[in-house]
C-alpha cells in the first residue's frame, strides 16, 4: 500500500516496468503533499500572535490532515482499480460466452477506474480552497508553502483529468460516460484557475 511504504519504495515501484502504481496514484500523492503543506503552514500560524485566528486555523489544520488521509486512500484505491482493469483484459475469451463476459468485465473495470480520479479532482479543489482560506492569516515566514500546496493540488487535478480521459474513451456505455462527465467536466479548469490565482497572490506578497 502506498500509504504505508517508504518514499524510496514507492518511487522504485513507480519507475519500474509494471503498470501499477502509475499516473493516477502519483496524482493522489500530489494531492496528499498539497494537503500536508496546508497543514504545515497552519501549524506555524499559531501562538499569541495568531490567537484571534486560532479557531479558524485549528479547523483548517484538522481538515488538511483529513485530506492527507483521504488522498492516500485514493492513491491505494487507484492502484487497486487499475489492477482490476489489467486483470479483466487477461480473462479468457475462447468462446462467445467468455468473450461477452470479458467485455463486460473490462467495461465495469474501466468505469470503476475512472471513479478514483474523479474523486481526486474534487479533493484537489478542497486543498486549494483550504490553502486560499489560510492565505490571509498565514505566518509570512512560510507563505511560499501556500503556493507549493496550490501547485501540488493543481498537478493532482490535471493528472487526474488525463487519467479519466484515457478510461472514458474506452467506455462504450453512453450513460456511464455521461455520469462521469457530469462529475468532472469543468471542475479541473476551476481548480487550475484557483491554484494559479493563489500562487500569483503569494508571489505578489513575497515580492512586494
Amino acid at each position: 500500500m502506498i500509504s504505508s511504504e517508504t518514499i524510496t519504495g514507492y518511487l522504485a515501484r513507480l519507475a519500474s516496468r509494471q503498470p501499477t502504481p502509475g499516473g493516477g496514484a502519483a496524482a493522489a500523492v500530489h494531492a496528499a503533499q498539497g494537503a500536508a503543506l496546508v497543514g504545515m503552514v497552519a501549524r506555524y500560524t499559531t501562538g499569541p500572535k495568531y490567537e484571534q485566528y486560532a479557531d479558524h486555523v485549528a479547523r483548517i489544520t484538522t481538515e488538511a490532515d483529513q485530506l492527507v488521509v483521504e488522498a492516500l486512500r485514493l492513491a491505494d484505491a487507484d492502484e487497486h482499480a487499475f489492477q482490476g482493469v489489467i486483470d479483466s483484459y487477461k480473462l479468457p475469451s475462447g468462446t462467445d460466452e467468455l468473450k461477452a463476459a470479458r467485455t463486460a468485465a473490462i467495461q465495469d473495470a474501466l468505469v470503476q477506474a475512472a471513479q478514483t480520479p474523479a474523486q481526486l479532482i474534487k479533493l484537489a479543489e478542497n486543498v486549494v480552497d483550504l490553502a486560499a482560506e489560510l492565505f490571509d492569516v498565514a505566518n509570512p515566514n512560510v507563505i511560499s508553502d501556500i503556493a507549493a500546496a496550490a501547485d501540488a493540488a493543481r498537478a493532482a487535478a490535471t493528472t487526474a483529468r488525463v487519467n479519466i480521459d484515457i478510461n472514458v474513451v474506452a467506455i462504450k456505455d453512453g450513460a456511464a460516460r455521461s455520469r462521469l462527465a457530469g462529475q468532472t467536466d469543468g471542475l479541473e479548469d476551476k481548480v487550475v484557475l484557483a491554484a494559479d490565482s493563489l500562487t500569483k497572490r503569494v508571489r505578489e506578497r513575497i515580492l512586494a
